[in-house]
């Protein structure tokens, strides 16, 4: 019973001397214990923190790819340039250019400046919406300004319902609304007609006016005794050719 133990406490004892001479060669050979690997052998992915979403998969991919189609390369050229233009002039030096592309007017729009600066531009001065503008690669300072200019836009005269989401320009999730939000403004702009606005009024569809009309009191109760065409007509109708109920049609 002796003899057998002895040989276990020998046979383990050349185990754990191998496994400390195999670890004293990887540390001569500066090649320690590498990065946590699969099965398969190759490493394990990088934990996805919650700043930095993963990719989406599936049913989300393919409505991320939606909204990514509606995205307008062409209007992007006619913000940009109208962009450009309208801060030009505002006293707070000039705009750098833009790197074409979704992403890059998706990173030149994303800390909120160059919006502030474009909707204080569109107020006679002195009544900038925007007090203090300052550049800041801090997130949630970033964020801040870009609500800034949403409640400035919206109080400029942009529907809710035209307005993007903070989260729709700093993550660059839909950039097609942002585009939207930017034109609505343009077209604002121009429609407002108060001088402040610079460029090409062509850029910007046109907005539409309110044309309200006045009537009478005479010429609504006229419009009473008629009747419209969608209840039909009694002109031109006449009983000639009528006979009575009942009685047979004569034929002469």
């Amino acid at each position: 019973m002796d003899g057998a133990g002895t040989g276990h406490r020998e046979r383990r004892g050349h185990r754990e001397g191998d496994a400390d001479r195999e670890d004293s060669d990887r540390a001569e050979m500066g090649t320690g214990p590498g990065p946590a690997t699969s099965a398969r052998g190759a490493p394990d992915p990088p934990a996805v923190s919650m700043a930095n979403r993963g990719p989406s998969y599936g049913l989300s991919r393919e409505v991320q790819q939606k909204i990514d189609r509606q995205y307008d390369p062409e209007l992007e050229q006619v913000l940009v340039r109208w962009i450009l233009a309208q801060c030009g002039g505002d006293g707070g030096g000039a705009v750098a250019q833009p790197a074409p592309g979704r992403d890059g007017f998706q990173q030149w729009l994303k800390d909120g400046t160059v919006l502030c600066r474009l909707i204080n531009s569109l107020h006679p001065r002195g009544q900038a919406p925007v007090a203090k503008i300052q550049a800041s690669a801090m997130a949630f300072k970033q964020m801040e300004q870009i609500s800034q200019f949403l409640q400035a836009a919206e109080r400029y005269g942009i529907a809710a319902t035209d307005i993007f989401q903070t989260v729709d320009l700093w993550e660059g999730k839909n950039m097609a609304c942002v585009q939207r939000t930017l034109m609505n403004l343009g077209s604002l702009a121009v429609a407002k007609g108060d001088g402040l606005f610079v460029g090409d009024p062509n850029w910007f569809p046109k907005k539409s006016q309110e044309n309200r009309r006045v009537f009478s009191e005479d010429k609504l109760k006229e419009g009473q005794s008629v009747i419209g065409l969608q209840m039909g007509t009694n002109r031109g109708a006449s009983q000639a050719g009528m006979t009575g109920y009942g009685m047979p049609r004569q034929i002469l």
